[in-house]
């Protein structure tokens, strides 16, 4: 619960409340002005209080994923003589090439070949490659 209780976390809390009670405020001023013989009033009347009610939802969210903390993430042994760091390693799985016969098409093959070339060369750009 003290993570609830820093400065961002407070900012929030009064945001939160602000934000709530404007819109409840609004939707109660579009109620007088609807009884007042101003028919679209009455749609703006129940908006307001589903904006209320979005500001709690999302209040609630952010302060059970606060609440839950941040999930761990595995650390990679560390090589001799330095510190671990945490970050996941990318899994690399064999690709077995489609079968299919391309020959036919030239157009087909030639965008198969500058798809196999970005395939290889993950950094270049489209632009870099030189068929």
């Amino acid at each position: 619960m003290r993570r609830l209780w820093s400065p961002a976390w407070i900012a929030r809390h009064v945001l939160a409340v602000g934000l709530v009670a404007g819109f409840l405020a609004l939707g109660w001023w579009q109620i007088s002005r609807a009884a007042g013989g101003n028919t679209l009033s009455w749609a703006y009347a129940f908006e307001w209080p589903v904006f209320a009610a979005f500001v709690v939802f999302i209040w609630v969210r952010e302060v059970r994923l606060t609440l839950r903390g941040k999930p761990e993430v595995p650390v990679s042994p560390a090589p001799s003589g330095s510190a671990a760091t945490a970050y996941r390693r990318p899994v690399r799985t064999a690709r077995q090439p489609v079968g299919y016969d391309d020959g036919a098409d030239p157009e087909l093959a030639a965008y198969n070949r500058y798809l196999a070339w970005l395939n290889e060369h993950p950094d270049a750009r489209p632009a870099d490659y030189p068929g």
